[in-house]
């Protein structure tokens, strides 16, 4: 039997508990407790800390995988970011999904890959990873149909190559792919996931969206100043901002194509809201645009229940980008998210994008 000296000093106990102390201290940090419906994530996640510390030979078998999903402002992100920053150096990789999966589609598509879609993900993957151990994705999430194949052979793959993977969602495994027309493509990936990781769901009372030392380091200063205005003249030009005059419209290069903007100027890009959201964009083309212009002004922006379902998810995917990649998004016209419908599973990815619109300055 080991006593509690014995284990107390061994290596695995004692990377758990440092990384028990890593939570807390980083909490308050922000000055914050952990909150209770967190601490069964926080107690998984030092368990896996210490696990990721053994040599990989003592394993029969890789350490299990998890999955967080829960609501907006739960601290979804903020719990992995603070796993990840607490292990050690090397062997470890954090991406957000819509970056991975854009490096990961252009890895698939791009010249020279076989034609055998195993073998062009186990290349791509071999691209992005390398020979990490742990891979932390955030904001997971499954809604293009036609990425739903890829997806799953991702899953599959990382599962498959013993690399641990930690992922947030907000949503349950069940909800991923929530348009019934196409969710039944989806379950095959759901079946793998609730059978190979572990689901912990961080569901609770507590919103840190609402506590202000708290607030997520997505979305920093310049993000902040964004602008929501209504479509008058004089509000734009008392902010030093003028419509864009017909010579000014050009072409912008975005990820794989050329998007019509109203206006290139230096480090800030107009686009009117239905060439962005009611054509055929994609995140990769809003993360081309954040790569190139600091400063995205979006015009004729309609409430969102006058959007097709398409440019609803689209903006959302925007604002999302926006966001974790800190440009200034400045929106021009209706309040987008005034009167939503109530379908829960259309408006759940406008939660998140309520929360990071209620950074940005309002004019009336």
């Amino acid at each position: 039997m080991t006593s509690a000296r014995e284990r107390k000093n061994c290596p695995v106990y004692k990377h758990d508990q440092a990384m028990r102390r890593h939570f807390h201290e980083a909490a308050a940090r922000r000055g914050f407790s952990i909150a209770p419906a967190q601490e069964a994530a926080v107690e998984r996640l030092a368990h896996l800390a210490a696990e990721l510390a053994r040599p990989a030979w003592t394993f029969p078998g890789p350490p299990r995988d998890l999955y967080v999903w829960g609501p907006v402002g739960r601290g979804k992100s903020w719990l992995v970011d603070t796993f990840y920053e607490g292990l050690p150096a090397g062997r470890k990789r954090r991406l957000h999904f819509h970056d991975f999966f854009r490096r990961l589609h252009d890895g698939v598509s791009g010249p020279g890959t076989r034609h055998d879609g195993q073998s062009a993900v186990d290349r791509a993957l071999d691209e992005l990873i390398g020979d990490s151990r742990v891979l932390v994705f955030d904001e997971f999430h499954a809604h293009d149909a036609g990425d739903a194949m890829l997806i799953a052979r991702l899953f599959r793959t990382l599962l498959d190559r013993r690399i641990t993977l930690v992922t947030t969602s907000n949503y349950p495994p069940a909800g991923l792919m929530p348009d019934p027309l196409y969710h039944h493509l989806f379950e095959p990936t759901i079946k793998l996931i609730e059978e190979r990781m572990d689901v912990l769901d961080v569901s609770g009372p507590v919103d840190f969206r609402r506590l202000t030392s708290a607030q997520p380091a997505g979305g920093g200063r310049r993000f902040a100043t964004g602008l929501c205005l209504p479509p008058d003249d004089g509000a734009l030009e008392a902010l030093g901002l003028t419509f864009p005059a017909p010579a000014e419209a050009t072409s912008v290069q975005a990820h794989l194509r050329q998007l019509p903007a109203r206006a290139a100027r230096g480090e800030l890009v107009w686009f009117g809201f239905d060439a962005l959201c009611e054509t055929a964009t994609a995140v990769p083309d809003y993360l081309a645009l954040a790569e190139r212009f600091t400063t995205l002004v979006l015009d004729g922006v309609p409430p969102l229940t006058e959007a097709s379902s398409d440019g609803r998810q689209r903006f959302a995917n925007l604002v999302d980008v926006a966001c974790d990649r800190d440009i200034r998004l400045v929106l021009i016209g209706s309040d987008p998210l005034a009167a939503l419908p109530a379908d829960r599973a259309l408006t759940r990815d406008l939660d998140r994008t309520a929360s990071r619109l209620a950074m940005l300055q309002r004019t009336n």
